[in-house]
């Protein structure tokens, strides 16, 4: 028989820990070869961890509410066979894994390359810090007294790296050993009003990450609104026209989010300054055009993921591409990787019956389109002959840019684009 180690693997280029959430196996229990065997969380999606082996799980390396790192084993499965691969030590299992219910067996870490840490386990009110947390606290000179106010989107409150990093981004850390003077809306609890009956219910895992990336967004960017009305009567006849064709040869439904997205990849290639990020002084410029579409979960919480190199896509592959996400993302079964890399966002507020929106920038994205609902309106109709009132498909698109970076030419300019390509489009368009 061989012992192998299973081991989180690689969810994403920024993703370097995940907290475990459920198991859904137990300790003799048969795993097959690919079988899910773990749910984890991490800060962008909740994903199944499949068995790279077959065999029986013998010990289960952490606990729910576990924080583990990309790479780390998070269990053993006993197979047939001689090959034994090394197996951790409890010693080491007890550094790699950080839970509520073993912060008293945990000792220093004392891996080559990391510091002693000083920043102890718990505060005084028994509130745990990982040891990621507890580095980077040490490493920007983040007293205790400061870290206990850093307000924690993580399991049971706990400070999590995205909490910190956005903490010393916002520039509230305090660099002595006293209490710290807060300055931030991350280190302050606003008063709480209540009146009549009322109900509490506590935020979600994911509703709290959206609200701390929202808030972080607001504080990073000065927010600039612009908005225009198009007539898109050529693009909903089109749609009509060949809908019921489309179904019944691709096996799913076009809608109209794959003409948006190839619109604003358009008209992205003519104005790339739109397709940046902020780094500091620095403007950096992205050549990958990764556009990502809001999505409404049943939950009623919100995930943006992403079709990459969408101007490299043809509007069949678009298509495809954007309906595999959605249903991924209703069905919870988003990738990291799929909601990574976004460069632009296109959130669809028509969908809900809105007119238009001001939504909030995706960072560290510098725009984000809002495209409304689509009604027939009464509209003059320019011709050589002269003028005339006649019923078109009419929608207003708006869009939120980064004014450190997008002044209103570029973000007017580009937003009028995206309209004229709307607008003009082709009736008579093939797309077979």
């Amino acid at each position: 028989m061989a012992k192998i180690e299973l081991l989180l693997p690689k969810m994403g280029e920024s993703v370097a820990e995940a907290t475990v959430t459920a198991w859904l196996k137990k300790e003799g229990d048969h795993v097959d070869l690919e079988e899910c065997v773990l749910e984890i969380a991490t800060d962008k999606v909740d994903s199944e961890i499949p068995s790279t082996h077959e065999g029986i799980l013998v010990q289960m390396l952490c606990k729910e509410g576990d924080v583990i790192q990309v790479g780390a084993p998070f269990a053993i499965i006993e197979t047939k066979g001689d090959a034994i691969s090394p197996v951790v030590s409890s010693e080491k299992t007890s550094d790699i894994y950080s839970s509520d219910t073993s912060v008293e067996n945990i000792k220093t870490k004392e891996v080559i390359g990391t510091p002693k840490l000083e920043i102890p386990k718990n505060s005084d009110s028994d509130r745990f810090y990982s040891p990621l947390v507890r580095s980077i606290a040490l490493k920007e000179n983040i007293s205790i007294d400061t870290l206990s106010e850093i307000v924690g989107t993580g399991r049971n409150g706990r400070v999590t790296k995205a909490d910190i990093i956005t903490f010393i981004e916002s520039g509230s850390k305090s660099i002595t050993n006293t209490a710290p003077i807060p300055t931030s809306s991350q280190s302050v609890k606003p008063a709480t009003s209540f009146s009549g009956a009322s109900e509490i219910i506590e935020m979600d895992r994911m509703r709290k990450l959206i609200a701390n990336h929202m808030v972080k967004s607001k504080q990073i960017a000065p927010h600039v609104t612009s908005m225009v009305e198009i007539d898109v009567t050529n693009m909903v006849l089109w749609r009509n026209k060949i809908k019921d064709q489309f179904q019944k040869k691709e096996g799913f439904k076009i809608t109209f989010t794959p003409l948006f997205i190839e619109a604003v990849a358009k008209a992205i290639k003519e104005f790339p300054l739109i397709n940046v990020s902020v780094d500091g002084d620095n403007i950096i410029v992205k050549k990958d055009i990764n556009i990502g579409m809001a999505v409404a979960l049943p939950s009623g919480n919100l995930i943006v993921p992403v079709v990459k190199n969408a101007d490299q896509l043809n509007l069949i592959g678009v298509s495809k591409y954007a309906t595999d996400l959605a249903f991924k993302a209703r069905d919870n079964k988003l990738k990291p990787d799929d909601v990574q890399g976004g460069t632009f966002t296109i959130t669809n507020v028509g969908t809900f019956g809105n007119v238009m929106g001001t939504p909030i920038i995706n960072q560290p994205e510098v725009a984000i389109l809002s495209v409304g609902i689509i009604k027939k309106k009464p509209a003059v109709i320019e011709t050589p002959q002269g003028d005339t009132i006649g019923i078109r498909h009419m929608m207003y698109i708006s869009m939120s840019y980064d004014h450190r970076v997008v002044d209103g030419m570029l973000g007017g300019s580009f937003l009028r684009k995206v309209g004229d390509y709307l607008e003009n489009f082709d009736i008579n368009r093939q797309i077979w």
